[in-house]
């Protein structure tokens, strides 16, 4: 059979092939997930993930807090311009 031949015949069942080829892809496809170096990877990246979320949420209550210390800080400077001392424009 030549190659030519080989070819038209796996044309002609393609189908048949597409359904073999998803077999196999499926059953490789669970090998590799349930393989202990995937879960080792999977269960590293989790950690990394889950370090780099802390530490974002610290970095943001850091600037929550500066900010409050910056709105306090306007609230008083706002209050002492407010509350200005009339006795001494008199003298």
């Amino acid at each position: 059979m030549a190659q030519r031949e080989i070819i038209d015949k796996m044309i002609e069942h393609k189908h048949a092939l597409l359904f073999v080829g998803g077999i196999a892809t499926a059953i490789v496809g669970k090998k590799i997930l349930e393989s202990q170096t995937t879960k080792d990877y999977a269960a590293k990246g989790m950690a990394k993930v889950l370090t780099c979320k802390s530490e974002l949420e610290e970095s943001i209550q850091d600037i929550k807090d500066n900010a409050e210390d910056i709105h306090t800080d306007a609230k008083a400077a706002k209050k002492e311009s407010v509350c200005v001392d009339i006795t001494d424009d008199e003298e």
